[in-house]
């Protein structure tokens, strides 16, 4: 489903430029889980906004689903966003004046908003423990809970494709074994491919893909259908 093929990107500061990804090329089979791994600064987050057309590669191509991002226009992003992407970050991005199922339904009410999208975020959040926590402000809920909003808004649309930015890293691990947990069961019913950007290995399951990142580069990748080093290095 997703080929990313010799992409690098460099930020510009000032005069001076800074390569945050060099020649990184890996593939993502649908509906499987991925991994992206590394240190702090090794290009996990960027690799990230550029599959999630947040952003583009300065050189490369990257093909989702057929789809090439690579010299969309900003409505041709938007649209990408919108109904092929899912994103879940650390700090949940719940807005402090809505309840839970209305932050699920955020994503849709520049669109308008259907019963059947209602039913189906009432569904989600009741899948995922919070059936009497529907009408709750994120100031009444916990950490974990949360995070299930976060993901419910997520998996609403039924995207294609889950982005998930260190989405453990503000839970203690009893929650995030929970949250990972939810998340596989639910994605895995609706086919989803979910790549998940994390410093912690301990959540990586047999049968996911493992790309980790080191510099800017990827030094090793493995997986149902991989498993060896790239570059030469472990």
């Amino acid at each position: 489903m997703i080929t990313v093929s010799h992409v690098s990107k460099v930020h510009r500061r000032g005069l001076m430029a800074v390569p945050a990804l060099t020649d990184v090329s890996c593939e993502i089979p649908a509906g499987a889980w991925t991994f992206i791994l590394g240190p702090s600064g090794s290009g996990k987050t960027t690799l990230m906004h550029l599959l999630g057309a947040l952003d583009e590669p300065t050189t490369g191509s990257i093909d989702i689903d057929g789809k090439s991002l690579v010299g969309m226009t900003m409505h041709e992003r938007d649209l990408f966003r919108r109904h092929d992407v899912g994103f879940v970050f650390q700090n949940f991005n719940l807005l402090a004046n809505l309840t839970a199922v209305e932050n699920v339904l955020v994503p849709f009410y520049p669109i308008g908003i259907t019963a059947a999208q209602r039913a189906r975020a009432v569904e989600l959040l009741t899948r995922l423990g919070l059936g009497g926590r529907i009408d709750h402000r994120p100031s009444e809920l916990s950490g974990g809970e949360q995070q299930r909003v976060a993901i419910s808004r997520a998996l609403l649309k039924e995207p294609k494709l889950i982005l998930a930015d260190e989405p453990t890293g503000e839970l203690d691990s009893v929650n995030a074994a929970a949250i990972l947990s939810d998340l596989r069961k639910v994605s895995a019913e609706q086919g989803t491919t979910v790549v998940i950007v994390t410093h912690e290995q301990e959540w990586v399951q047999p049968g996911d893909r493992v790309i980790k990142l080191r510099d800017g580069r990827v030094v090793e990748t493995c997986g149902e259908k991989s498993n060896h080093a790239v570059h030469g290095e472990n």
